[in-house]
Formats: C-alpha cells, structure tokens, sequence
C-alpha cells in the first residue's frame, strides 16, 4: 500500500497520491489544516487522498470508505472553497450538502465536516490576496472571504464545470510524476480554474439565520476547546456546560444539529477513537489492552470491550495484535 511521503518530500512534491490505513497518518497528510477525525462507523478506516500544488491553487481529492466526523482548523493566510463531488452524504456545520453546492469558508474557520456513508470530497485553495486580485480581474467584482462560512449553489452548468476541472486536476495528479516538467499544462489548467471558481463564487449564498448559526459554530469551538483541555476524558455533562457556558439543552441541540449525536455519545466515541489508535501503535509483546484503556478512563473493561467491538467490529485484542 502506498504511503504519503514524509514532511520534507512532501513539500517538494507538486502533486501525488496516497492511499491511508491509519488514521492518524491521515490527519498529518493535510499539512497546515488541522483535522481531527473521529471514524463513527465499523470496520478498518481506508481513505485516499489526491493533491495537486499549481502556482497559486492548492487542490486537494478526499475518498473514505468509512462514516465520520472531522473537526478542522483552517490557516487564516489561504481562502477555501469546499465542495462534494459525487452524491454521497457530505455536511458542513449541520447542513447537507448537495452535487453543485460550494462552501465558501471564512478566514481561519474551524468547522465540522462529517458523512453518513462513504465521503468524497474536494477543496480548493488560494492565498487570499489572490482571489480579490482575480475576481476583480475576471468579473469586475473583488470577492473576499466572508466573515461567515456560506453554502453557495451556483447554476448547474457552472457547478459542473468546476467539479470536472477538479476531477481533471486530481486524475493529472495521478498520473502525472511532475507538472513542473510540463508548465505549460500546469499554467492552463490553474487559469481554467480560477475562472471557473470566480464564476461559482458571484452568487448569493442559499441558506438564511446566519447569525443563529455563528453562535452555534461559537459554542461548539467552546465545546471542542474544552475537550482538547484534557483528552481523553469522559467529563459529566454538567461540567461541559459550565465549560462552554450553555445550558444543557442547548448544548444537545447544537451537537445534534453539527454532530448528529449527543455530546456524550461524541465523547465517548472520540475517546474509543483515541484507544484504537494507541492499540494500533502498540508493541504486542509489552502492551495490554486493560493498560491502554485504563489510560482513557475505561475502567470497567468488561462493559468497554463490549462497546469497543460493537462500534469497531472487532474485539480491541485483535486491533492490538495487527502490526
């Protein structure tokens, strides 16, 4: 199976391919996003990720085979455009998207982006002086980023062109072992992109009550702060909530609304995630499982190996064995 290269090949690498059993190699392979995945679904996690760097476009091809829900952290020097690419469950902060839909992120956004099924999915990037600068060159309009996250729905021909550019970018990334060797491609290709992308961007978003939604994106920054202030915990919900400074029910309502679970059920599942991982890494020979849960506050071994293999479909014994 292949694997992405390291750090420092990779920031030579133009473009590539690389295929994922591991999920925290996955999380690393993003660069300067910060992702956070938490797999919600049985079996082993498999994805492939596709990149391609052009001059000032970052392209990027997600494919999960495995339902999920991914936190992430976006750098504030680049804007994102997000987008599914096929017709499977893709949703952004609670909103389904659909075939043709685009969000356009703010500036260092932190979001979730989860799937009910298997996950195909597409970014675009470019420094965000670039956009301003192009948008006004090719439209006549500077289009920056929004303050707020917006879904946009461009007309279905627009949309399409852009989803078939990408798909064009992502197969060239496949197949080709360096785009500098071929800059006249690479310069064509980057120039078709980011007209489609302006044209995809001057359109009005589609969704309303976007302050309700900024305040719930708010609580659930404060929520996942609080979890990352100490991993690996099952803390009561009472004391998220003093920690996000919500009541309860409104606590429930955004996770089920971002999350499609409640904040207990994340928790735990985060934590079982986090279990997986550290049975994958370990040494059989010197780990147990009874050690390794113990480190996540899984005292009750009985009842945890019970939950772990109903979530996981398998027993945690058999994911420490596999090296």
């Amino acid at each position: 199976m292949a694997v992405l290269p390291n750090k420092e090949t990779r920031r030579m690498s133009n473009s590539g391919t690389a295929n994922f059993a591991d999920l925290d190699g996955y999380e690393c392979a993003f660069g300067g996003t910060h992702v956070q995945l938490t797999v919600t679904g049985r079996g082993d996690f498999i994805a492939r990720l596709t990149w391609l760097n052009l001059r000032h476009l970052k392209v990027l091809r997600g494919c999960e085979e495995l339902p999920r829900i991914a936190y992430l952290s976006l750098p504030r020097t680049r804007t994102f455009v997000s987008f599914p690419t096929d017709e499977g469950p893709l949703i952004w902060n609670g909103l389904a998207l659909q075939l043709g839909d685009i969000v356009f992120h703010s500036r260092g956004e932190r979001m979730y982006q989860r799937t009910t099924g298997e996950g195909r999915w597409g970014l675009i990037s470019l420094p965000a002086p670039q956009l301003a600068l192009y948008s006004n060159a090719l439209s006549g309009r500077k289009i920056v980023a929004p303050p707020i996250g917006r879904v946009l729905r461009p007309q279905r021909n627009i949309a399409a062109h852009l989803l078939r550019l990408h798909t064009k970018a992502c197969r060239l990334a496949e197949t080709t072992d360096s785009l500098t060797e071929q800059p006249d491609i690479a310069k064509a290709l980057e120039r078709e992109m980011l007209h489609a992308l302006v044209d995809c961007l001057a359109v009005d978003d589609v969704r309303g009550n976007w302050l309700k939604r900024q305040r719930h994106t708010n609580i659930m920054v404060r929520f996942e702060n609080a979890l990352a202030a100490h991993p690996g915990r099952q803390p009561a919900i009472s004391e998220l909530c003093s920690a996000v400074g919500v009541p309860e029910r409104t606590l429930r309502i955004c996770c089920a609304e971002f999350l499609g679970m409640s904040p207990t059920k994340y928790v735990l599942l985060r934590r079982l995630n986090m279990v997986r991982s550290a049975l994958r890494h370990a040494d059989p020979e010197t780990a147990s499982v009874a050690e390794i849960a113990r480190s996540y506050e899984f005292s009750e071994l009985g009842r945890f190996a019970v939950t772990y293999r109903r979530i996981f479909g398998e027993m945690p014994s058999a994911t420490l064995r596999v090296r």
